[in-house]
């Protein structure tokens, strides 16, 4: 299994005067290491935050294979600069049109950044039945989005959430698990 660097939007360790103990917010495991960062302390601006976001990328993005950047919705991220490069952007919208149309924003804005990805493509999460309807439909061909691929509304997906417990042990013959699957195999990574 290759070793991916995953950042996940949570908490950032800001120790003593503006001192960044990145170390501290490395996890590393023998597949994969994971930085947790997320929001300043209080009030303020973000960007010493991102700003160190950007610095730590930079410095370590040549020891991995995959970066792979989970961030909450917005175009924030993007617009900052945060991102050195960036092979291939997957945009997540649930199955509305309005969250269709904000992945749009966001896929222009990748291209006023010029940040070229190979690849930008679209994943619709939780589709009913695993289906888009013709205006869904519709609003991707009006926002020129490459489709990746459809994620089904599972109920088993929100029973283990309301549980906590974590969708990688979900059974493998489980709809969610074989659509991602099958958009992770079409993508070639």
């Amino acid at each position: 299994m290759f070793k991916a660097f995953l950042i996940k939007y949570a908490e950032i360790a800001i120790k003593g005067k503006n001192r960044y103990i990145f170390e501290d917010a490395l996890v590393e495991d023998d597949d994969f290491d994971l930085l947790v960062m997320g929001r300043t302390q209080g009030k303020g601006c973000y960007c010493y935050v991102n700003g160190l976001l950007q610095t730590q990328l930079a410095k370590y993005q040549n020891n991995y294979p995959y970066i792979v950047v989970d961030n909450e919705a917005g175009m924030e991220h993007i617009s900052r600069g945060v991102l050195p490069s960036m092979q291939t952007a997957i945009l997540v919208s649930d199955c509305s049109r309005r969250g269709v149309q904000a992945v749009g924003r966001i896929a222009e804005l990748i291209k006023e950044c010029d940040m070229h990805p190979d690849t930008v493509g679209l994943i619709i999460n939780r589709a009913p039945k695993g289906e888009l309807n013709k205006g869904i439909q519709e609003e991707i061909a009006n926002q020129g989005l490459t489709l990746l691929g459809v994620v089904p509304q599972d109920e088993t997906v929100y029973e283990y959430d309301c549980e906590g417990r974590p969708t990688s042990t979900l059974p493998e013959d489980n709809p969610v698990k074989t659509a991602l699957r099958a958009i992770v195999d079409n993508l070639k990574l």
